[in-house]
């Protein structure tokens, strides 16, 4: 049994930083807010989050889960199913009577929607633009998030144990991803955080490769970067292996290389400091070597319900590490002509320093 999350006290929480951005209200659109919030998992969603009330409204299709989602959360809003657009529209409308500045989520809303809104949902509120509202607050996670990717994590990890001996039976790239996969679902992930990156030889030197039909061989680097979904939160992996002895010594270094750099970064997060200051820890081992051009990507970023989310561990981040967080802490050397090393971890940062969730060995040789 994992460790609840406290749904519950999520929306009280935003409702300070929505009166500090300025707005009675705010109309929450993108889904994955809509999750945090409430717990609700369908796909079609809108909540409204008042002063002294929260008003879901969602389709007949969600009539029974809603109120089952919201109640297993301990979330208190009033559910409103409406056939149409049209009957939401006036659910909303008939809500929000009253309210005067509504705030809108600004990046997740298109011109069209903000012109229906203004003309048809909203006449008589002034609407308002906000930015990360709520992103701002899933930054840091509870002790039930971090249960869910740590157990995210685990399952990824056991995916790696049982597939690892398959790359050295001739398989391709497909094929591996594909037993990646099957392996996390069967042992208990929803699916995967994001399309499994199995990529070998020359094709590890594009850190998004997507698996093709090659085969994978002997003394060949390979990419395989993937995670696990939970109660929908994310893991993250990268390891670099090889089906023997690596065939060139150009080879071996990078995997030296990028593992020191990784080492550096790990040993480097903590709360206070910066994702700027992480990442040019990594980025000083790798240039150091000779390969800073090579290290084509910023070196992590934040993960919960979404694959990549706040904070950035990057050259060009202005975020500030706190307690709570997770972050991926993954460098890479992409050589065209030799292929790619990456190697990457998920860790929970703390007031001392990190707590990797991540744990499946890093030994490159299979």
């Amino acid at each position: 049994m994992l460790a609840p999350a406290d749904v519950a006290a999520r929306i009280p929480r935003l409702r300070a930083r929505v009166d500090g951005a300025g707005c009675d209200a705010l109309l929450v659109t993108r889904l994955v807010n809509v999750r945090y919030l409430t717990g609700f998992t369908g796909s079609a969603a809108l909540l409204l989050v008042l002063p002294d009330r929260a008003v879901l409204t969602t389709d007949g299709r969600y009539r029974d889960q809603s109120r089952e989602e919201l109640d297993a959360a301990g979330v208190h809003a009033d559910i409103e199913v409406g056939a149409t657009a049209a009957a939401q529209r006036e659910i909303l409308r008939a809500a929000a009577a009253g309210i005067r500045r509504l705030g809108l989520e600004a990046e997740a809303v298109t011109w069209a929607q903000q012109r229906r809104f203004a003309a048809e949902w909203f006449p008589r509120a002034e609407l308002v633009a906000t930015e990360g509202l709520i992103e701002e607050q899933r930054r840091v996670k509870d002790d039930g998030e971090v249960a869910r990717m740590a157990e995210a994590a685990r399952i990824a990890d056991d995916a790696l144990a049982s597939v690892r001996p398959l790359l050295a039976d001739g398989l391709t790239e497909r094929e591996i991803a594909l037993a990646l996969d099957y392996e996390m679902r069967r042992l208990g992930a929803e699916g995967s955080s994001f399309e499994t990156i199995v990529a070998s030889g020359p094709n590890g030197a594009k850190p998004h490769a997507r698996p093709s039909g090659r085969p994978i061989a002997a003394g060949e680097l390979v990419v395989l970067d993937f995670g696990a979904v939970v109660e929908g939160y994310c893991s993250d992996m990268t390891r670099t292996l090889c089906v023997g002895e690596p065939a060139s010594e150009v080879a071996r270094r990078m995997v030296e290389v990028v593992a020191g750099s990784q080492q550096a970064g790990v040993e480097a997060v903590a709360a206070g400091v910066s994702g700027r200051d992480v990442d040019r820890v990594c980025r000083d081992v790798i240039a150091a070597a000779g390969w800073g051009d090579a290290f084509l990507h910023g070196t992590g970023h934040g993960v919960g319900l979404e694959i990549h989310e706040a904070p950035r561990v990057a050259s060009t981040s202005e975020d500030t590490l706190a307690a709570g967080h997770v972050v991926t802490v993954e460098p890479g050397v992409y050589l065209p002509d030799v292929g790619g090393v990456r190697i990457e971890d998920t860790v929970v940062v703390t007031d001392d320093g990190c707590l990797p969730l991540t744990n499946a060995p890093k030994e490159l040789v299979v």
